[in-house]
């Protein structure tokens, strides 16, 4: 008897309601949409368009295999992405339609991988790079949907070309880089021809990361695995300027972008995110919208454009010596004269926590390292002491007792391993914060008011009662040169710039000085405060110095060098 095969039954497809998840893996694969409400970032084969505000979630199937890549055009109108596929097979890329939400063009030319994707700024190209055992770079018409022309992405001496980003302002130039490999190319429609040119960078050999280029197209940036930034004219194909020489970016410089306001916001292998400016990228840490400022019994947080107070906070009949931001803006430190530390959230001004007894006759000064975890703090008596700060604690970890009166300043060496402090017993000491004891003691026939690392870290600049500006070598506390600061009265305030090429003074003549700090030289001079200046201090970014004096006012004053 025969057997009937029964009729294979439809199996039908189960619908996709949410993904929670995001693995990271894909290169700058999270997205934000131009219309700054959809994040936009692929998991697995799946593509998705997160709105940031209500969570709606749409998902872009089609892929057969991972997401490599993805990009958005410049109008939000069309994104592209690429995928993984077996070894010798074709990886596809795909041409979405953003607002009808779905796929438009099946694109395959490429094998084994798409690298990096970019669309050209009017919209009317796509560019693709191949992965490792496809090495070439393709442009496509988006109107036609098809390939233009194509060429090896990269020199056969060479490494592979891993990332490509358009020119911001023309439709015909796009820039390839990778491992020992920097191009400009230029696409030549009526021939069909895309034409490289080998950017120099001279001895130096670098494996890039990552990439970004000026609105203007004046400049584009590479991140690299070393840990640098190389700054390239696309016209010239010369090298502008690198850095950082020192400190370079640990793990690598995996993102970078330029930013309409200037400078450029760098993401480091290690997870730092930091703001930096060419030619010495260095991290500017800070603000320059906000500054805060203390007296009597308040501490008011001010925005510095508008002149206007965002915040005051006050206890009653007490007396604020001294304020400092915690790095990560989370809390204002302050310094009392009842002997206490109070924390203040800088949004709200509600008081944090409260460190009772820190010093004996009042607290004077007080610094805090850029790690958020330590609160250095200096008494009327000349203690300087250590407070090691936790979620939910504050503990005492050292009382250094060297200071005979009381502490007048505290600065902290960058890397929070050694910190110097003034005092008005004629000394400065600089304190090794690992080993928690004094490592060099400076002596003067001066009531000591402020102390400065120059950014290298091997001087310090001091000045006090005696009118002189004294720099001081680190290492063996013997003094280099020393500067007439003013012709009358104590220097009471002093900043130096994150390059170290000028600092600003402020005392009792009332004046705010600039001064060139290898030539000693004053450059410009401030008249406008008819009290006692009291502190100063240089935005982040150079933009404005800012001076208190003892009668109550603020002056904000323009930098007066481009940085």
């Amino acid at each position: 008897m025969e057997k009937q095969s029964s009729p294979k039954a439809e199996v039908a497809e189960l619908e996709l309601e949410a993904v929670i998840g995001f693995n990271g893996h894909v290169p700058t694969g999270l997205k934000c949409h131009p219309d700054q409400e959809h994040l936009i970032y692929p998991l697995g084969c799946t593509i998705l368009i997160q709105a940031i505000n209500t969570q709606e979630q749409n998902f872009l199937h089609g892929h057969g295999n991972n997401v490599s890549c993805v990009t958005i055009s410049r109008s939000g109108a069309y994104i592209a992405s690429g995928q993984v596929t077996f070894m010798g097979f074709k990886a596809d890329i795909i041409l979405w339609d953003y607002k009808k939400r779905e796929l438009i063009a099946r694109l395959s030319l490429h094998k084994g991988k798409i690298e990096a994707l970019a669309f050209s700024p009017n919209d009317l190209y796509l560019v693709s790079l191949g992965g490792p055992d496809d090495g070439s770079v393709v442009v496509w018409s988006i109107a036609k949907r098809e390939a233009i022309c194509g060429s090896p992405a990269a020199s056969l001496n060479v490494g592979n070309a891993t990332t490509i980003i358009f020119s911001r302002c023309r439709d015909e130039m796009f820039v390839t880089a990778g491992n020992g490999t920097i191009r400009v190319w230029e696409l030549d429609l009526p021939n069909r021809k895309i034409w490289p040119t080998e950017c120099q960078t001279g001895q130096m050999k670098r494996i890039v990361m990552s990439i970004t280029i000026a609105d203007d197209d004046s400049f584009f940036f590479l991140g690299t695995t070393t840990g640098d930034i190389l700054k390239m004219n696309p016209r010239t194909k010369l090298l502008a300027d690198t850095g950082p020489v020192k400190d370079k970016f640990s793990l690598g410089v995996s993102a970078i972008r330029c930013l309409k306001m200037g400078g450029l916001l760098v993401g480091s292998g290690a997870g730092l995110l930091v703001f930096c400016k060419s030619p010495s990228y260095k991290p500017i840490n800070g603000t320059a919208e906000l500054f805060a400022t203390c007296a009597k019994k308040d501490i008011r947080v001010w925005h510095t454009l508008s002149n206007r107070e965002l915040l005051r906070i006050t206890v009653p009949n007490m007396t604020c010596h001294g304020i400092d931001f915690m790095r990560d803006g989370k809390s204002i430190i302050s310094a009392w004269d009842d002997g206490r530390i109070r924390a203040f959230a800088p949004e709200t001004g509600r008081l944090m926590y409260v460190i009772n007894n820190a010093h004996r006759i009042g607290v004077t000064a007080i610094a805090t390292t850029s790690d958020c975890k330590r609160v250095i703090s200096g008494g009327g008596e000349g203690e300087v002491r250590v407070w090691q700060i936790g979620c939910q604690t504050q503990k005492l970890e050292e009382a250094l007792k060297e200071h005979k009166s009381s502490v007048s300043c505290i600065r902290v060496k960058k890397n929070n391993e050694e910190c110097v402090t003034a005092s008005t017993d004629g000394t400065c000491i600089i304190w090794d914060l690992v080993r928690l004891r004094r490592n060099q003691m400076i002596l003067a026939n001066t009531l000591f008011q402020c102390v400065c690392y120059h950014p290298e870290e091997f001087q310090i600049i001091t000045s006090g009662t005696d009118r002189k500006i004294a720099y001081w070598e680190v290492f063996d506390g013997s003094v280099i040169r020393e500067l007439e600061g003013s012709l009358s009265g104590s220097i009471n305030g002093m900043d130096i710039t994150l390059e170290g090429v000028h600092f600003v003074t402020g005392g009792n003549d009332h004046l705010v000085k600039v001064w060139d700090y290898n030539e000693g030289e004053v450059t410009h001079v401030g008249v406008g405060h008819s009290g006692n200046i009291t502190r100063i201090r240089i935005s982040p970014g150079n933009q404005y110095i800012v001076s208190v004096s003892a009668d109550g006012a603020i002056l904000r004053w323009k930098y007066p060098f481009t940085s």
